[in-house]
């Protein structure tokens, strides 16, 4: 007898995954939701999945085990993530969701919308078959922030303080400006973060999450003014190249949704 066809779709505690999830909540009605903790997550984003949880009415799974961040850090020898070493995603994201499914024949529902032209995560495993609803259905990114708004959900409140991504809180793909905002929101975070770098060094390499620049360095207070005069000034230029501003944005009271920038990176960890 076949096994029956399971629904699975991924949150990452990021508003296109979230508003999938509602979108689809009474098309499919036996969908699993389930979210795979790093245990390195923004406190902002697990309080999301809880907020979610409850519009979505039944539990989101976390599919994480035993090896989380510090587990696979000691596996790989101290030797950080970056973009060019993505063992993150690899271990933490794309093996717990393979785990999870098994050997079970399922649909795997991912959040790209039909304005984006990027590939979302296409598993090689012949029991998996991954849609993508919001295109095969026209929406695109004001359709999402509508059925944000209209179920109460709303943005991550991580949006208020300037992050743009979901994931990691020391993610390598952040840019300089939020990495000052995790200074000023999350000094913790921040400092956990350094703490990594300062002790990449005891395992044979000196690493930085941004690559050409310490957080030690970048945490300096002129560095940190630098930092948000150049941020405002590119702020400032998108402002002037838009065209048909309304008074209300004109005048400052008001952020336009759809200016929100789409972060780069993992896709798996951020839609």
């Amino acid at each position: 007898m076949d096994k029956p066809i399971r629904h699975i779709l991924s949150l990452s505690g990021g508003k296109d995954s979230a508003a999938l999830a509602i979108y689809m909540r009474d098309r499919i009605p036996e969908m699993e939701y389930i979210f795979h903790d790093t245990d390195k997550e923004l406190p902002e984003t697990i309080e999301y999945l809880g907020r979610l949880q409850a519009i979505l009415g039944k539990p989101i799974t976390k599919t994480s085990r035993v090896d989380n961040f510090d587990h696979w850090l000691t596996v790989y020898g101290g030797m950080l993530p970056s973009n060019h070493r993505r063992w993150c995603t690899k271990n933490l994201k794309l093996k717990p969701f393979e785990h999870y499914v098994g050997s079970d024949p399922v649909i795997n529902y991912v959040a790209l919308r039909a304005d984006e032209k990027r590939t979302g995560y296409i598993s090689t495993k012949p029991n998996i078959q991954t849609v993508y609803p919001f295109r095969e259905d026209g929406l695109v990114k004001a359709d999402i922030f509508r059925i944000l708004e209209e179920s109460g959900l709303g943005l991550p409140q991580y949006t208020t303080w300037g992050r743009t991504r979901s994931g990691c809180f020391f993610c390598f793909y952040q840019q300089k400006i939020e990495w000052v905002r995790l200074k000023e929101t999350h000094p913790d975070l921040f400092e956990e973060a350094k703490r990594y770098e300062e002790q990449s060094v005891l395992h044979g390499e000196e690493f930085f999450w941004q690559e050409s620049e310490s957080l030690a360095s970048l945490e300096r207070p002129e560095r940190i003014a630098e930092i948000k005069a150049k941020w405002e000034a590119s702020q400032a230029r998108k402002l002037t190249q838009r065209k048909n501003l309304t008074l209300v944005e004109t005048l400052g009271g008001v952020v336009n949704y759809e200016e929100i920038d789409e972060p780069e990176g993992c896709l798996i960890c951020s839609i």
